[in-house]
């Protein structure tokens, strides 16, 4: 290997642990907030890619209906709730309109929008628009009624959605795999390198993103909240915080990552609906290299997992998911030693 493979291989590395940094630190997210391994983070990032698949083919994305029957079970339940409550009617009314408002709104315009093959930056917008919203109706109908569950019982319920959503992806996109265009054709050369205007543009989009939530947690009201729900959960509702609507929050920031990570990705390689999974994963993998508490950390993580499984890729490209995987062993025992826990949560 020279320094001109060397290179190649970091700078892939680097472009694939942008995305897998943003991946990890919704993982953290969600699960600093929500006590939540959420497994199907990368649900979010196939639905993501193959719903802006369908929207340049000028099809209507399956995610439209699905995004619509969430919205309806979310009201049903909400009404269903007010009445058991005797909330007066007025009550009831708003609590389905807002339950289900914005995701009808966003179903209309994208059933109009979607033959009119959009250009591709309103193409991404709607994209982000259908999927986003997914992430707070899956935390209502999910979760939230088991947020005082342990945390084993919430990661089985996440196995269990993540096998709904992947099906489900199955039934919408069919198992064709699809790739999106580029969203910068341009090209620079950078000494042994050509680096794509793709790959600034997703590496620019990951730190911008990282930059955007340090500010959201340190200068706005509802990261503070966030980071009170994540440090104690119980001193947060006495403080009047909603346990509730921080989850919310998270899975709306979750899905929203999820699906820019799956517009970014889908550029560079070719998305099934199963393939959420495996670049998930990856993220989880950084994320315990954090801890799943440290952000910076989870950003450091998801690096090294790229630049771990680029080299992999070269030495032995059969094995580098192995490898990959492989490699939260020694650190899970790490932290075992280092931190052991006698008592159960």
């Amino acid at each position: 290997m020279d320094f001109t493979i060397a290179s190649i291989l970091m700078l892939d590395g680097v472009t694939n642990g942008a995305i897998y940094a943003l991946l990890a630190l919704a993982t953290v997210l969600v699960f600093a907030v929500t006590r939540i391994i959420f497994i199907p983070q990368g649900e979010f990032v196939a639905y993501g890619a193959l719903t802006m698949a369908g929207l340049q083919l000028g099809h209507t994305p399956g995610t439209i209906w699905f995004l619509l029957a969430m919205a309806l079970a979310v009201a049903l339940l909400d009404l269903v709730a007010g009445l058991r409550a005797g909330k007066p009617a007025a009550r009831l009314l708003l609590a389905v309109l807002r339950a289900a408002a914005l995701p009808v709104a966003i179903a209309l315009f994208a059933l109009w929008a979607a033959p009119q093959k959009l250009a591709l930056g309103w193409q991404a917008l709607l994209t982000l628009a259908i999927v986003t919203p997914m992430g707070p109706l899956v935390y209502r109908l999910a979760y939230q009624s088991l947020a005082d569950a342990s945390v084993l019982v919430l990661l089985i319920v996440s196995v269990g959605v993540h096998f709904a959503l992947t099906g489900l992806g199955l039934v919408f996109f069919g198992p064709e795999g699809s790739t999106n265009p580029s969203f910068w054709d341009a090209s620079f050369e950078l000494g042994p390198l050509t680096l794509s205007g793709q790959t600034l543009i997703i590496i620019m989009s990951a730190a911008s993103l990282i930059v955007l939530l340090w500010l959201f947690f340190e200068h706005s009201l509802y990261g503070k909240a966030l980071r009170a729900t994540a440090v104690n959960r119980l001193g947060a509702r006495l403080m009047g915080i909603s346990s509730t609507s921080a989850g919310q929050l998270s899975f709306l920031m979750a899905a929203f990552i999820g699906a820019l990570s799956g517009l970014l990705i889908s550029t560079t390689t070719t998305i099934n609906y199963d393939s959420g999974f495996l670049i998930g994963l990856k993220g989880f993998v950084a994320a315990v290299f954090a801890g799943l508490a440290s952000y910076p950390a989870a950003a450091v993580g998801a690096l090294l997992v790229g630049l771990l499984e680029s080299f992999s890729s070269f030495w032995a490209s059969a094995f580098k998911e192995v490898i990959v995987f492989t490699s939260i062993l020694p650190v899970l025992l790490w932290r075992s030693l280092r931190d052991p826990h006698k008592d159960e949560e």
